[in-house]
């Protein structure tokens, strides 16, 4: 399958352009090393769940993941905006979108 092979692909890009190694990563984003090791060891796509714990080891979003253009890396206070919206219900998602669409207009 393509998309499993450009999802380990750039796994190994990632870890490459940090210098980190699978053990590095799993302790980044709080995965068992024997998750990660999975993953390459069967060829298999993550679970998204699994995909969002590995891009916030890597302080990234899920978009800058599967982009294929430059990728920005996260300031910590945009890392832990990531990491709290994360575990927001849908209304209270929707009410900080509001707030920041109010903040954001004047």
């Amino acid at each position: 399958m393509k998309k499993q092979k450009e999802i380990l692909e750039r796994l190994d890009q990632l870890l490459l352009d940090r210098g980190w190694s699978e053990y590095r990563l799993a302790k980044e984003c709080g995965l068992s090393e024997s998750t990660i090791a999975n993953i390459y060891r069967r060829n298999s796509v993550p679970s998204i769940a699994t995909l969002e714990a590995i891009c916030r080891g890597f302080g990234i979003s899920m978009a800058q993941f599967f982009s294929e253009n430059e990728m920005v890396e996260l300031t910590p206070q945009t890392k832990e905006l990531f990491e709290r919206w994360i575990s927001l219900t849908p209304e209270q998602k929707k009410a900080v979108l509001d707030i920041m669409r109010l903040l954001g207009s004047r």
